[in-house]
Order: structure tokens, then sequence, then C-alpha cells
């Protein structure tokens, strides 16, 4: 691999939505979309490569315990805490730019509490929780303001 490749050449101070964003869909599956493993390592591997929005797919679980699956198949269950862990871990290892987590979301009030607890518990201080207007996209903030800092997008 070109070592080059692993410098930042571009100008990082614009707006967010100036940029293309590398994503993972499905990002907690090991294989296939219908029967595969979801696996919280699965988002380890991602970010390390360079991924900076993963996809959490959000259903109740029980004992008030939300889980992460594709929903309506046959894929395994992860906890929705084991997988903020992980990414919290693993999100700035190779590259201290913003991570975006891409939340589906399936869960009853109760359980979306419960999201929002782990969010604030496990991301602490990473997480972002500066407000943005939708009318003006040049008001976003830049990569480079957002360095270290984890997004929440549902």
């Amino acid at each position: 691999s070109n070592p080059q490749h692993r410098e930042v050449h571009q100008d990082m101070e614009q707006p967010l939505c100036h940029y293309f964003i590398a994503s993972s869909h499905n990002t907690y599956l090991s294989g296939d979309q219908l029967l595969s493993q979801s696996r919280a390592d699965m988002y380890a591997r991602v970010l390390q490569a360079g991924c900076r929005c993963v996809e959490v797919d959000c259903w109740d679980g029980p004992d008030g315990e939300p889980v992460v699956h594709h929903g309506y198949t046959l894929t395994s269950k992860i906890l929705f805490r084991d997988v903020a862990e992980t990414i919290n871990k693993y999100a700035f290892i190779k590259n201290e730019f913003p991570v975006i987590l891409s939340i589906e979301n399936h869960c009853s009030i109760q359980q979306q509490k419960k999201i929002a607890q782990y969010l604030k518990e496990i991301f602490g201080d990473k997480l972002d929780l500066s407000s943005v207007s939708a009318g003006d996209p040049r008001q976003l903030p830049s990569p480079q303001d957002l360095k270290g800092k984890i997004l929440v997008k549902v």
C-alpha cells in the first residue's frame, strides 16, 4: 500500500456535506442479509479500514436491552451496548475524523431512552450533542472541527 494514501491532502475545513464519506451498510453482519451472524467486532474491522459512517439497526430486545440485527430475518442479535462499546474503542485508532452512527430506530420509547443513556455513558465527551439547523447545510461544522467526535444520525 502506498504510504501517501494514508496522508490527508484535502482541505478538511469545509462543511461536512461537501465530502464523500466512507459508509458501511448492515455493518454488524458477518455475511449475507438473511441468515448470517451479527457481530460487534465487525464495527472494529470497518472503522480500522477507514469507514466513518456505520449503520446500527436497533430493535427492542429482552429484559429492556436494545439489540442490533437485520429486522425480520434470521440474523443473530447482539446487544446495542456491546456495539457502542466496540465503536468507542475503535473509532479513532487509525483516523481522528468524526464517526457517524447511522441509527435505524425500531425501538419503543423505553428502549430508545436506554440507547440515549448508553450513548451518553459510553461516548461521554466524544458525543457531539450540538444541534444543527437543517435549514442551511453551509452552517455544518467541518471534519476538522469534529475530529474525535461521534455524531448520531437517526
